[in-house]
């Protein structure tokens, strides 16, 4: 058994949709990146990457690399997923707290956990989804940015 933990923040941007989870989230800003800036999925890959021994996302997507601009992170994970098969684990669990004041994560939550369950080919039970606020404290508090945490069980 294996854990992994997984961590990322992004700022908002104008001009920019919001992708969390791999669903894009109705809001007014998205957030700044390289690729899609789906903060939650690079926290999620992190994660698997950590618990696999294969670095971090940086490593293997680098963002000076130009195939990745504005690429979706659902690719990422799904090339994520193939690595850590193909290293011999399987993926048991995942565990995922996104801190932002807005928008509400809440009533996308279960989308967000089928979407991994799709792209994991494991069972949406084994996906947890929560979201918390910073109380207003520090960038994140103040709606500059959004931070998630991951955490992953492989066997």
């Amino acid at each position: 058994m294996r854990i992994g933990f997984g961590y990322d923040i992004h700022r908002f941007a104008d001009n920019r949709e919001l992708w969390l989870g791999g669903i894009k989230i109705p809001y007014d800003k998205g957030l700044l990146g390289h690729s899609d800036a789906d903060v939650l999925l690079h926290a999620v890959c992190d994660a698997l990457l950590g618990a696999s021994g294969e670095g971090d996302i940086g490593k293997l997507f680098p963002d000076t690399d130009p195939k990745y601009k504005d690429i979706s992170s659902i690719y990422l994970l799904e090339e994520v997923v193939k690595n850590v098969s193909l290293k011999g684990f399987v993926i048991e669990n995942i565990d995922v707290t996104v801190i932002c004041e807005m928008p509400k994560i809440g009533p996308y939550s279960q989308k967000i956990e089928q979407k991994i369950s799709d792209v994991l080919s494991i069972d949406i039970s084994r996906i947890n989804i929560k979201a918390k606020t910073n109380e207003k404290i520090d960038a994140i508090g103040t709606g500059e940015a959004i931070a998630v945490h991951a955490v992953c069980l492989l066997s």
